[in-house]
């Protein structure tokens, strides 16, 4: 099936075929034609297969056409959850846009100054796109109406929930005229995210699309078992160094930890920036720009801040913290392989979150290569040699001595908890109690010594410490 067939306006084939872009993908091929047709649409699909132009192509249609109602409100409304999609999302409507001689969007995301909204707001807008926050903002300060609305669009409504959006999209659903169709995209059209596309829409045509491998996008997937945070942090150190590395995201579950690895990883020497959800727009942007244009090399940023990044020169994604939900997981690898290149995703997986890799495996229906590094072998043994997905082993025990590695990095102080040129330090040393005749006797509070005057405080590490 080709693009012509779908039924587009001749604007907006012109713009797709200009593109470059000639077959649609399966998500395009059912949600444009039920589009076009008016229908509401519940759209389950994976992230890169194609749903911006699914719901942007047969919105542009409509503006073919003037507005029966006066005003200066938009016509199409896009909710995202992230300012890095509603920026992937303006560029998309721009670029098959291109042929209306007076097309007309605007961006209204937190971080960027109100001004420029405002003044954007003043005059006569075809497509809003916006985060719920900043939309409500907005619409608080009278600054906005929906009077002329036709199509409202709700991407990625499944993150947006689990931001805690749900009362600003209730709110602002109410606010949308009746009689304006309603297309909903999510990763998965069950539970909650089902439940508020029942109260969103009306008489609503479901669409699945069956989640499949990319065949352009190899993504070589590997799992790393670490013992404790210090050998965590000698497996990150050998993985940023691989000599096949280019570009990479490091993810990290908090931005308190996206700050502090990026600069752990710049005084290190390596090129890093963080990105995450509470850096101002222009700093995320200008972040974005500098990853783009190949001045830095790794990335670290949380979910939610790394939607809608597409850079092709990102070869590699590590899971510094493995995600919590598998839906992420798919959402963070997705960041390399991209343009048909080949990529590399790896994570670091905690013992105690053997659980994590099992809901991913699942998700995914594909096991995830457990591999080691010389050297950096995890003294816990994970899962039987050879095993994948339900084959998980037994839990062992510690026995008796701390789990660690050997180590070859040379400007630890002692207080990092293991000592240059041998193992941690064995957990077990100190005599077991034996009864109540070897304790000590009780003394006052008040015979407790007190340090002596000048003596030095207990060694409080430094941030490097923490982490390295």
């Amino acid at each position: 099936m080709n693009f012509s067939e779908l039924g587009l306006h001749p604007l907006v084939l012109k713009a797709v075929e200009t593109s470059g872009y000639t077959e649609p993908t399966d998500v395009q091929a059912q949600a444009v034609p039920a589009a076009l047709a008016g229908a509401d649409l519940l759209v389950s699909a994976q992230t890169g297969s194609g749903k911006t132009a699914a719901f942007m192509l047969p919105s542009l249609c409509r503006l073919a056409e003037p507005s029966a109602v006066k005003g200066y409100g938009p016509r199409i409304l896009v909710l995202t959850p992230t300012r890095e999609l509603a920026m992937q999302v303006e560029k998309a409507s721009a670029t098959y846009g291109r042929e209306f001689r007076k097309l007309r969007t605007v961006s209204l995301v937190g971080g960027a100054p109100y001004g420029p909204q405002l003044q954007q707001l003043s005059q006569a807008v075809d497509i809003v796109v916006a985060t719920p926050g900043r939309l409500m903002d907005h619409m608080q300060r009278g600054k906005i109406n929906f009077d002329r609305l036709e199509v409202l669009v709700l991407d990625e409504a499944d993150r947006m929930l689990d931001m805690g959006f749900i009362d600003d999209i209730q709110m602002i659903v109410a606010s949308c005229p009746k009689t304006r169709q309603t297309l909903l995209f999510s990763a998965t059209l069950d539970g909650v995210v089902g439940k508020l596309a029942r109260e969103l829409t009306r008489d609503a045509q479901r669409i699945e699309v069956a989640r499949k491998e990319d065949p352009a996008a190899q993504i070589g997937q590997k799992l790393h078992f670490f013992d404790d945070p210090m050998h965590k942090m000698r497996l990150l150190d050998a993985l940023v160094r691989d000599a096949t590395l280019t570009q990479a995201v490091v993810f990290t579950a908090t931005k308190a930890g996206a700050e502090d690895l990026s600069e752990e990883l710049r005084d290190r020497g390596f090129l890093a920036e963080a990105l995450h959800g509470d850096m101002p727009q222009h700093k995320r942007t200008r972040t974005l720009d500098r990853v783009r244009n190949g001045r830095v090399q790794f990335l670290v940023a949380t979910d939610v801040a790394a939607r809608g990044i597409d850079v092709a020169g990102i070869s590699h994604v590590i899971n510094y913290d493995a995600p919590r939900q598998a839906e992420d997981y798919v959402h963070r690898i997705g960041r390399t392989g991209r343009a048909g290149r080949s990529g590399t995703a790896v994570t670091l997986v905690g013992f105690r979150e053997r659980h994590l890799v099992r809901n991913i495996e699942r998700y995914t229906g594909q096991p995830i290569e457990v591999a080691t590094i010389p050297g950096l072998e995890p003294t816990i043994k994970a899962r039987p040699e050879g095993g994948a997905g339900k084959s998980w082993g037994d839990k062992p025990g510690y026995k008796g001595k701390r789990p660690g590695g050997s180590s070859d990095w040379k400007s630890k102080p002692s207080g990092g908890g293991w000592k240059e040129g041998g193992p941690a330090k064995t957990w077990g040393d100190k005599p077991a109690y034996k009864g109540a005749a070897d304790k000590p006797a009780y003394k006052p509070a008040g015979d407790k010594p007190h340090a002596a005057a000048g003596q030095q405080q207990a060694h409080k590490p430094k941030r490097a410490e923490r982490f390295w």
